[in-house]
């Protein structure tokens, strides 16, 4: 059974840093497809940043530049350094993994896995 356990959120002004962290049990980060999504009160859960089984990063046009999606392969955590926050980058943040036969990319109806979140609030 896939579990995900996210961790690193919390309250930031805006300009500021934050780093999220996923640890997976029951997935090897290295070898799944795996994913950070957030979602806005109010809003649908829009995909941030992807990486496939290769290796292939792939960024939301919101976080392009900004953020930076890694593994951990020592630790089995995926990570989300986010980098210059705006007040939009609020939101609940999530971690997502597939199967490593599927090529989810950005599409959340493609991860069957996901953590139960942390929250990210940026202030003005």
């Amino acid at each position: 059974q896939v579990q995900l356990v996210e961790s690193g959120g919390g309250s930031v002004q805006a300009g500021g840093s934050l780093t999220l962290s996923c640890a997976a049990s029951g997935a090897t980060v290295s070898r799944s497809p795996m994913a950070w999504f957030r979602q806005a009160p109010g809003k649908e859960r829009e995909g941030v940043a992807a990486i496939d089984r290769d290796g292939r990063i792939s960024y939301a046009d919101s976080a392009e530049g900004r953020f930076i999606i890694s593994q951990d392969n020592a630790k089995n955590t995926l990570a989300l350094q986010m980098n210059s926050l705006k007040p939009e980058d609020t939101a609940m943040y999530y971690c997502a993994a597939a199967p490593v036969w599927v090529r989810p990319g950005l599409e959340s109806r493609r991860y069957p896995y996901w953590g139960q979140g942390t929250q990210v609030t940026v202030s003005s």
